[in-house]
């Protein structure tokens, strides 16, 4: 049971030994605390027993105390200190009375330099070590009076700048998080935003100092010249000298900045650092050469880049540029914070377009050895893989080999999710599927996915199987395989890819109709037909199936005989809304009307062509290119649906006609349709009774207005021309 559940907390304090304070006028209490919690019966739950200390500090001992009273009083306000030990306690009072004089006359014979003024509640009864740290450290942890103590110990150690380092080490000091609102009250984080920022401008100065510097140097470049020797002199010492500068002002810098990213912690705090421009600076601050401070800095654009303000603004300069520097690098932390960094930002499509212009590809490609970045170098590969314009890349690395040679290492353990998706991404290039078939790299994949009914790795075929090429050709000799999976009970997903990877195996030697009756797949896609019969994919995949076996003859008549035909106009009538679904159920009309045999069932036994007339308007524009190309063929073979066809679409050009016609504005004709009196010229007639207006019989128009889809079909094809493109107009001499 933890403490929050206990009634009380009980204490027993137990005096221990009595001492003076080495160093000033202060009695050193050693005593025991027994803390016992008590249940809520009152029994006794968790002990606990810690040694502690007290310092009672004797601000009015003089030359001139009366030791006896003074004891007295001591031992009256300490019940630390038992009465009878009050002889023991004269006795160390008369000895701290003595010493104090002597100590006295020392301190006048010798003055400390640079001895502060401690402000008040901050005296310091002992002087503050560096190798205690980690006990000043732990009296934060205690109450207010410790922690004032901890707190001027590690002050007083901070004043010193060889402390600084061991300082910054103990990542403990800069976290406590109830600090943070005092140090935004007194604006500690603007002056060292301030601070930073003066600093980077000095940096600047310093560095075109020196460049001034070594371009008279260069420019000077006879040896026996005493002048040159001496610039030569001064432009090392200049150099020996900025170098110290710089040691020192990134000691400043990590100072700074860390104690901003803990401030940061409160995002308004982090929003008012983005308003005062710490990405720029934090950038800026990438050219340093200390990896200690790229590894802060760095770190800090990490937090900040989860908010798209600030990734924004660090897409808007050169971060991805600057940061490609740092990739590859040996200090294993500096490039794993940075890797992460550029993880958090490939999730942007301009940052990755500037990855791969900064030459990250082969860099990160050759971090896929590495087994301690491995994982985040896929993860942004990855992200990068998703743009088709920069697949085609890596077949110019040898980062396909490498994933290839992990996927096969795997054996019998499931396939990372990073690396598999990675490569079915990489598969979707036809370059890259080519090298991925090299060797026995298909067998092994192919060998994989069937023992492991992998989905995800049968994807990665799918992708491999849509290339034309070679790479296509291999499927042949894994046909019978895949086909074996879909008359089995196997996962729906792993049958999707199954049927999506047969789908794509246009390959002219393959012999479809023996594939379907060895595996007898024809009922199989005539169930998973119907509506409501399996999850949309898989009935889409079947439709898909069936275009693909409908390019041969005699499957094409195997299915039109099975019923399947009215098996997807029923299908068509379902799924009428979705776009793909009717896209690839008229695709296989298109391919049956090929067939004589198939045609005539299409045309003269369903109402196919009718569904393909409806569709012939349809908004989507890969529709209308198949119905379109599906009535052409069938008006060619079937006179009485050619006509129809033919009617159809004389119909839907001339109401498109109309319609832009009453759609028409009219304020620019309205001036024509009056005389010279302002009258009109029709009065009140209609124009389409003025058959005057229409040109004569040997005109475009007949003299009636009437237009015939014989006359509209021949005005198409060009028949009413004349040689100048006019019927009836004979060409001028």
């Amino acid at each position: 049971m933890q403490a929050d559940d206990a009634r009380y907390l009980k204490r027993k304090y137990k005096g221990g030994s009595l001492d003076v304070h080495p160093t000033e006028k202060a009695l050193v209490v050693q005593y025991e605390v027994e803390a016992t919690i008590l249940g809520e019966m009152g029994d006794p739950m968790l002990g606990e027993r810690k040694e502690c200390q007290k310092i009672i500090r004797l601000k009015s001992l003089n030359s001139n105390t009366d030791i006896a009273s003074l004891a007295r009083k001591v031992v009256e306000e300490c019940r630390l200190i038992s009465p009878s030990r009050l002889p023991e306690v004269e006795q160390l009072l008369f000895y701290l009375q003595n010493r104090k004089k002597s100590a006295e006359k020392k301190e006048k014979k010798q003055i400390k330099p640079r001895d502060l003024t401690p402000f008040e509640g901050m005296e310091l009864d002992e002087e503050a070590n560096i190798n205690s740290i980690d006990d000043y450290v732990e009296l934060l942890y205690e109450d207010i009076p410790e922690k004032i103590r901890g707190a001027t110990l590690i002050l007083h150690l901070a004043r010193n700048p060889d402390n600084l380092e061991e300082l910054l080490q103990n990542g403990a000091l800069f976290c406590f998080s109830q600090f943070h609102g005092l140090i935004t009250h007194y604006k500690i984080g603007v002056l060292c935003m301030s601070i930073i920022e003066h600093e980077l401008k000095r940096y600047d100065l310093w560095q075109d100092e020196l460049l001034k510097k070594k371009k008279v140097l260069d420019f000077l470049k006879r040896d026996d010249d005493p002048d040159n020797q001496n610039l030569k002199k001064e432009y090392e010492k200049a150099l020996k000298k900025y170098h110290g500068l710089l040691t020192k002002q990134e000691q400043l810098l990590r100072v700074a900045l860390y104690l901003l990213l803990n401030l940061s912690e409160d995002t308004r705090t982090e929003l008012k650092m983005r308003n005062k421009n710490i990405v720029h600076l934090l950038v800026k601050t990438l050219d340093r050469d200390s990896e200690e401070l790229l590894v802060l800095v760095v770190s800090f654009l990490k937090k900040l880049s989860i908010f798209l303000e600030n990734k924004n603004d660090m897409a808007e300069i050169d971060t991805v540029e600057k940061l490609a520097k740092l990739v590859p690098c040996e200090h294993e932390d500096l490039l794993n914070v940075t890797l992460r960094l550029l993880l958090n930002l490939s999730f942007d499509t301009g940052l990755r377009s500037k990855m791969v212009q900064a030459d990250l590809l082969p860099k990160l490609t050759s971090l896929l050895g590495d087994e301690a970045q491995r994982q985040i170098a896929m993860c942004i590969l990855y992200h990068i893989s998703m743009d088709d314009r920069f697949k085609s890349m890596f077949a110019y690395t040898d980062c396909i080999p490498q994933v290839m040679k992990m996927l096969f290492d795997c054996g019998d353990e499931r396939i990372d999710a990073e690396l598999i998706s990675f490569c079915i991404n990489l598969a979707a290039n036809k370059r890259n599927a080519q090298i991925m078939c090299e060797g026995n790299g298909l067998k092994m994949l192919m060998k994989r996915a069937l023992k492991h009914k992998d989905p995800l790795m049968m994807k990665m075929i799918r992708n491999i199987s849509q290339h034309d090429g070679p790479s296509k050709n291999l499927f042949i000799d894994y046909v019978g395989d895949l086909a074996a999976q879909i008359g089995l009970k196997e996962e729906e997903e792993f049958v999707i890819e199954c049927l999506g990877t047969l789908s794509n195996l246009t390959i002219p030697d393959l012999d479809w109709e023996l594939v379907l009756k060895e595996y007898n797949l024809v009922p199989y896609l005539k169930d998973h037909l119907k509506p409501g019969s399996a999850e949309d994919d898989l009935i889409l995949e079947v439709v898909i199936m069936i275009g693909t076996v409908s390019m041969d003859d005699s499957c094409a008549v195997m299915l039109a005989k099975s019923g399947i035909i009215p098996a997807l106009i029923e299908l068509l009538n379902a799924q009428q809304e979705d776009d793909e679904f009717v896209c690839q159920i008229v695709y296989v009309f298109y391919q049956m009307v090929f067939h004589q045999a198939t045609r005539d069932v299409i045309i003269k036994e369903t109402q196919a062509p009718a569904y393909l007339i409806d569709l012939m308007h349809d908004k989507n524009a890969e529709i209308r290119k198949v119905c379109d190309n599906t009535l052409d063929i069938i008006a060619e073979y079937d006179v009485e649906w050619g006509k129809k066809i033919q009617s159809e679409k004389f119909r839907w050009h001339n109401s498109q006609w109309l319609e832009m016609v009453e759609n028409r504005q009219m304020d620019e004709a309205e001036p024509f349709m009056y005389g010279d009196d302002g009258e009109p010229y029709l009065q009140n007639g209609d124009i389409l009774e003025r058959s005057d207006l229409f040109y004569s019989a040997d005109g475009i128009i007949p003299v009636d207005g009437a237009i015939s889809p014989e006359f509209f079909t021949d005005f198409q094809n060009g028949d009413l021309l004349g040689p100048q493109g006019f019927p009836g107009v004979s060409a001028k001499h």
